[in-house]
């Protein structure tokens, strides 16, 4: 039998660990769960089916590289039990977050498949840390308990629901055995469209910090990053959800100049924000009646016939 096997959030901090010299295998879950569809009641082959076809969509690798990624992950996992050990190590931020709960899922419904299950989870971001400040997290490991596997399963199938009701009810429950949980939950809710201005939290404080003089796309990145108490936001995710911005109906931003509105763009450019930009951002228009809205969050398929907005003043989740 191997000795450990190390899953972790992506490619980055599995070249830490192995800097770190730290034991075992490795597996980077490499899947932006927080953007695109991901349905319930879905075996884990049959949702890496979707999940590898939206990232092709999207055009973030090599079609064969990411189907075969997702192939490869998913033998290595269910290969587990060649393991003495398995250790999950993860962040704080919401991207980790969904990772983890839909790992633990799995395990939760397959209990006979690994000897020993242990978590390093911490509030600390691992693609950050040298290769002997990741060595000393192991000092944060503990066994992953039946509560936290249940509890797992209980978010992930929340999460995969195709209403948000069921994951916006999780905020009324204890989810301390995940300790992080409860802040993923409130920042994927954010994520919906806004009661006041139609936009994600991400596409209304980008706009925000254009509307206050930062027209520098190669600044814009870093300024929102300093807005998240959790960062958990790819570049490549952070540009499409601009691009939806300069595109169609909803055109409530521009690159200056007369250039492309083609985002990311270079670095010279400038970018601004339109008029209909300043009557959403005021409240005066909702974004969602200039666009069609056509999104997944989770389980969830946003259109205008399911149209769900967070409102930030009440804490809840309302259908319009």
């Amino acid at each position: 039998m191997k000795n450990i096997l190390n899953i972790t959030n992506g490619d980055n901090a599995v070249e830490l660990m192995c800097k770190a010299q730290l034991p075992g295998d490795y597996l980077p879950w490499r899947d932006v769960l927080h953007e695109g569809p991901v349905p319930g009641d879905l075996t884990l082959d049959e949702l890496s089916v979707i999940r590898s076809k939206y990232i092709v969509e999207k055009g973030w690798g090599e079609p064969d590289v990411i189907i075969e990624s997702f192939s490869a992950r998913d033998k290595q996992l269910k290969g587990c039990h060649q393991y003495h050990k398995v250790i999950l190590w993860f962040e704080h931020d919401l991207y980790d977050q969904l990772q983890i709960l839909q790992i633990l899922d799995w395990f939760y419904l397959h209990p006979d498949e690994v000897v020993n299950l242990s978590m390093v989870c911490v509030d600390q971001y691992l693609g950050r840390q040298s290769p002997e400040t990741i060595k000393q997290l192991i000092t944060f490991e503990q066994p992953v308990s039946q509560q936290q596997l249940a509890l797992a399963n209980q978010a992930w199938t929340a999460f995969c629901s195709s209403t948000p009701e069921h994951w916006y009810g999780l905020l009324n429950k204890d989810t301390s055995a995940l300790t992080f949980l409860d802040g993923a939950i409130t920042r994927l809710l954010e994520e919906y469209p806004s009661m006041s201005t139609g936009l994600s939290r991400t596409a209304e404080q980008s706009l925000i910090i254009i509307s206050e003089g930062e027209i520098s796309p190669g600044k814009l990145f870093g300024r929102y990053m300093a807005t998240e108490e959790r960062q958990f936001l790819g570049d490549l995710s952070f540009w499409g959800i601009l691009q939806s911005l300069l595109d169609g109906n909803l055109i409530t931003l521009e690159v200056a100049n007369g250039e492309p509105n083609q985002l990311p763009c270079g670095r010279n450019s400038q970018l601004s924000i339109t008029t209909l930009g300043i009557d959403v951002l005021s409240g005066e228009q909702k974004s969602f009646g200039h666009a069609p809205l056509d999104r997944w969050i989770g389980g969830v398929y946003l259109t205008k016939e399911n149209l769900w907005c967070w409102d930030a003043d009440s804490h809840t989740i309302i259908k319009q």
